[in-house]
């Protein structure tokens, strides 16, 4: 088989998995099914992540009630769509559509009240909502949204085999030149890859130094790491990378399909319940006694 990587990225160790985790069944909003990965009493946030759900079928029945009206306060929420259309609505006047391909990024900040509403009566509904936290000084800041098109987020082609979708954070494409998502976060400056690899090739990115990695794989399988560290991920499975600067990724006989995430950690308190993500419990009190009193 063939294997191949980006010749800019052999400066650095390869990462390896320090631990694996499988998602949850459960189901969020009106009951709407899903998978949680982060989140969970296995792996309850990775720092600055909080949550990452990840929702496919082809059943309306699993998706038809979608997300009716609820809040957010104090972190950001990334719906990322693979498959199927959602409209979304908020008490500021925003509305959008997400296609499949597309990205929102939003920023709740001080407070959002919004609605993720399936646009579509049968047919396949896919994706992934992740949260992110803010630091201290940004949460309760104006609610904010960075929301692209799928026309609008770059595909590299790094090498043989390999196409990366930049959401977010930087790859070098098949010349050595560093190509950027359109999505932008200075607190936590991201990377969000959606990487897909050909039957037996192989790819490796550079992972920014000091943050906090995943890779969760949900087409195919792969093996994460080089040598006696390479470990294997199968479909629905989540990797944390540790102890290395590079992430090397071997697309097994079916081809994988996979996210790489990454982000700084905050490492800052954490005070959290349902739908409010703050620092201290006092902070936490605040956020439901201004959103029942209609502050949001």
């Amino acid at each position: 088989m063939s294997r191949h990587s980006t010749t800019s990225t052999t400066t650095s160790s390869a990462a390896r998995v320090i631990r694996t985790v499988q998602g949850m069944p459960t189901s969020d909003g009106a009951g709407v099914k899903l998978r949680r990965v982060i989140g969970t009493p296995q792996l309850p946030d990775l720092d600055p992540f909080l949550m990452l759900d990840e929702f496919g079928t082809d059943r309306a029945e699993d998706y038809i009630a979608g997300f009716p009206e609820h809040p957010h306060r104090g972190f950001e929420t990334v719906t990322y769509m693979l498959d199927g259309r959602m409209r979304h609505r908020d008490n500021h006047g925003n509305e959008g559509l997400l296609v499949p391909g597309a990205v929102q990024w939003m920023t709740a900040g001080r407070g959002v009240v919004h609605s993720e509403m399936p646009e579509q009566q049968e047919g396949r509904m896919r994706g992934f909502q992740l949260w992110v936290n803010l630091p201290s000084r940004l949460k309760m800041s104006e609610p904010a949204y960075q929301e692209f098109a799928p026309e609008r987020i770059p595909v590299v082609q790094p090498a043989e085999g390999v196409s990366v979708k930049v959401i977010a954070g930087n790859v070098a494409d098949a010349d050595g030149n560093a190509v950027s998502g359109p999505i932008v976060q200075p607190a936590t400056e991201p990377t969000y890859l959606d990487i897909e690899l050909a039957p037996g090739h192989a790819w490796s990115n550079v992972l920014p130094d000091g943050h906090n990695a995943f890779v969760f794989v949900f087409e195919g399988a792969l093996t994460v790491g080089e040598g006696e560290d390479a470990r294997p991920l199968s479909t629905h499975t989540l990797g944390v990378l540790g102890g290395g600067g590079r992430a090397v990724l071997l697309a097994g006989s079916s081809g994988a399909r996979a996210i790489l995430i990454a982000g700084r950690p905050l490492r800052e308190p954490v005070a959290k319940y349902g739908p409010f993500v703050m620092n201290t419990k006092e902070e936490l009190m605040q956020a439901f006694v201004d959103y029942q009193e209609g502050r949001f």
